[in-house]
């Protein structure tokens, strides 16, 4: 199977990346679409993020039953904080007979030269890359390993969604439904 790998820390996960993940399960050659919760990206602070399983069941909750779709805890177990390649060893070594690629955004890939074993990353792995409006992507733009996609985008975030919370406004119609109707009435990001 031909495995697209979404990291993300979806604290919490939006339509935005749903539109992405199911864009990407369906109008590639991929066969499925892991949406990997990360626990901690090394160049983002941990003190904003939900528990991690509080994530994951977000995750799991927008998902619903797409068969192309699936949220991976994969990160939870490995050493903090995560570092891509370790996880892609990992997977490489758990499920030798799949093939896996990242999904990344054209912020990541202008930034992939800070990542840990990033040559080896562009050498071993493909990137499906969806674009960001108005961004340079960076010496990686024509790697033979990048390929480019035009997902459609959303102009949304995951801390804007956390501030319209703390603010007590609505966030309804920028998260699935399912993932509105669980933070309806809890304080996750309260």
């Amino acid at each position: 199977m031909k495995i697209g790998l979404f990291f993300g820390s979806f604290n919490p996960v939006h339509v935005g990346h749903m539109i992405i993940a199911n864009y990407m399960a369906t109008y590639t050659d991929l066969d499925q679409v892991w949406m990997v919760v990360s626990p901690q990206n090394p160049l983002k602070p941990k003190s904003v993020l939900a528990n991690d399983y509080d994530r994951l069941h977000l995750v799991r909750l927008a998902i619903g039953d797409n068969p192309q779709l699936r949220a991976s805890n994969i990160e939870f177990d490995l050493h903090r904080p995560s570092y891509t390649i370790d996880t892609l060893s990992y997977l490489k070594e758990k499920y030798p007979e799949n093939e896996f690629v990242l999904i990344m955004g054209g912020d990541n890939l202008a930034t992939l030269h800070k990542w840990k074993n990033y040559e080896l990353i562009l050498q071993e792995y493909h990137i499906y890359l969806y674009k960001r409006p108005n961004l340079k992507l960076g010496k990686f733009e024509n790697h033979p390993h990048v390929q480019h996609f035009e997902a459609p985008m959303l102009d949304i975030s995951a801390t804007y969604i956390r501030q319209c919370i703390k603010r007590d406004k609505s966030i309804e119609y920028l998260v699935p439904d399912a993932v509105f109707e669980y933070l309806q009435g809890g304080s996750m990001y309260k």
